[in-house]
């Protein structure tokens, strides 16, 4: 009998282009058990942005991975080249910018089908900001403008996600008021400096880089406001943050 392989992404409230420490991303490394995975940069919601790239690219080539960047604002690859190249990752790591214009740009190169193909074969999706947020079926966001719910996502995790959630003014009222009013669905709100790692569609790993940042589980209540459930948090350093994931 085929072994059915577990379906795995993270949401992640910072990395390398925020933290100096690299905690955050060496977590990401460790949840995967070969000596050298490959991992992908999409860079899509900055309109592949060249300085974010770099960042990337240096902090990535020192570790012991194979670093790649998917830019599809100037792509090279044809449709059966870019499903190869994408489903021989280990990890594919979604950068931040504008939800709304990487998921637009992901569905005109049918990217989007091919990260749930991906999913499906167990490579790791992960993402900061709207690299976390595209994974849900909804999520809080500014990419028009002013804070707003945006009904929109590749589904691949039940509920809604909400970055940046102490980090800027009004995220948290916002979000709680989507929820409350069941504009979103109940979902995940990420501090910055926290992992949040879930396995087939179940909170299955949580970690933080400081004291202070939390997960938190938002759902409405019948009387129209929200309960905030903050979920315990590992905390990571140098050696927690490197060492095998206890899923594997």
């Amino acid at each position: 009998m085929a072994v059915v392989p577990e379906r795995r992404l993270a949401l992640l409230g910072g990395g390398f282009s925020t933290d100096a420490d690299g905690l955050i991303d060496d977590w990401v490394l460790s949840q995967v058990s070969v000596p050298r995975p490959r991992v992908c940069f999409v860079p899509t919601a900055s309109g592949d942005a060249p300085g974010y790239i770099e960042q990337f690219l240096e902090a990535f080539r020192p570790r012991s991975c194979g670093p790649s960047v998917l830019q599809l604002f100037r792509r090279e690859l044809d449709d059966e080249a870019l499903r190869v190249f994408l489903l021989s990752q280990d990890v594919i790591y979604v950068g931040g910018g504008n939800t709304a214009n990487m998921l637009a740009v992901w569905r005109a190169h049918r990217v989007d089908r091919l990260l749930r193909e991906a999913f499906d074969r167990g490579v790791v999706l992960c993402g900061v900001s709207a690299g976390a947020n595209c994974w849900a079926e909804g999520s809080h966001t500014d990419s028009f403008g002013p804070l707003t719910h945006l009904a929109d996502g590749l589904g691949l995790l039940p509920g809604s996600v909400c970055p940046h959630y102490d980090s800027e003014p009004g995220r948290r009222t916002s979000y709680r008021k989507a929820v409350a009013t069941r504009t979103l669905p109940a979902g995940w709100a990420v501090e910055d400096g926290v992992g949040a790692l879930f396995t087939n569609g179940r909170l299955s790993d949580c970690v933080t880089r400081t004291l202070q940042a939390r997960l938190y589980h938002v759902d409405p209540t019948p009387d129209g406001e929200t309960t905030e459930q903050a979920l315990p948090c590992r905390l990571l350093t140098n050696d927690t943050a490197q060492s095998a994931n206890t899923n594997q």
